[in-house]
């Protein structure tokens, strides 16, 4: 069962994870790279893109 995490605020909206509300519904997530000078240095490897029916 999702459950919209609202202390994950995302706008990522054609990922599998993304709800209303810009909340994440992963169970955990992963960002990354481990050394990062800047959040543009950074990226959620936990994206996984809707699919096209999905995204509608």
């Amino acid at each position: 069962m999702e459950q919209n995490n609202k202390q994950i605020h995302c706008r990522v909206e054609n990922c599998v994870h993304h709800k209303h509300e810009d909340c994440c519904t992963a169970s955990h997530i992963n960002v990354g790279p481990q050394y990062a000078c800047s959040s543009a240095d950074t990226v959620c490897s936990t994206f996984k893109p809707q699919s096209k029916a999905e995204n509608k």
